[in-house]
């Protein structure tokens, strides 16, 4: 639950941004010398972000009243509880595991019954009997699942981090399967979004997204055809 542990984990120095007119800008940059912190044109004023004094001593005080609930101890302990947690699945003898992410695993065999349950929070959820799975590199992915199982009805996943949903649904597992090869890549048009502050505009922009297997995490292994077969950790310095 991302929104309840990132609350305690923000930053408490908050910052407020208004809007000056370019008139009146010279008399407040006078009485805040000190807090202004970024200036940016906006037509015909400023968009200004600046301390507050006043939230800062209420907060900083020993006898100061704290108005944000931020305390990074507790969103550490909640993060570092979470790896703790997931760990009994990543480094589990009992069965192979494929690929995982922050809250989610993939095996090859169902996890015991006292760990899975759709509706207790903190229990694993069973998103997908699956049938074949390609796994190309941190959140790009593909599998289909099992036809006998009738939450999904055969139905195949393509997920693919910062592609746009059109350009998802013209892939299939057979493209994934063909980035397995090395130096194979697909190349999409993906629209990006640019925000101009300033200017007070976005533009939309066409840009080339190339998908292809990344040793950015992991390290990359190969067979003697050239295909991706698995992934090995890297190791620091006085790991060996």
């Amino acid at each position: 639950m991302n929104s309840l542990y990132g609350r305690f984990g923000m930053d408490d120095n908050f910052i407020n941004t208004t809007i000056i007119p370019k008139e009146d800008y010279n008399n407040f940059e006078k009485l805040n010398p000190n807090n202004i912190l970024d200036v940016q044109l906006l037509g015909d004023n400023y968009l200004v972000s600046c301390r507050d004094d006043k939230v800062e001593l209420n907060t900083l005080l020993d006898n100061g009243f704290e108005k944000h609930n931020i305390n990074i101890s507790i969103a550490s302990a909640i993060t570092s509880y979470a790896r703790i947690h997931m760990s009994q699945f990543k480094n589990n003898p009992n069965y192979n595991l494929y690929y995982s992410d922050t809250d989610s695993i993939y095996i090859d065999k169902e996890l015991d019954s006292v760990l899975v349950n759709s509706k207790i929070l903190g229990k694993m959820k069973l998103e997908a009997i699956i049938d074949k799975a390609i796994f190309i590199a941190p959140k790009v992915y593909g599998y289909s699942c099992l036809s006998e199982d009738t939450s999904k009805g055969g139905k195949v996943i393509i997920k693919v981090k910062g592609l746009s949903n059109e350009s998802i649904k013209s892939i299939n597992l057979e493209d994934l399967t063909s980035l397995l090869t090395d130096k194979v890549k697909l190349s999409f048009q993906n629209e990006k979004w640019y925000k101009d502050i300033s200017e007070a505009t976005i533009n939309i922009k066409d840009q080339i997204y190339s998908l292809r297997t990344t040793g950015n995490k992991r390290k990359l292994v190969f067979n003697e055809d050239n295909i991706l077969i698995n992934t090995d950790p890297y190791l620091l310095p006085g790991m060996e």
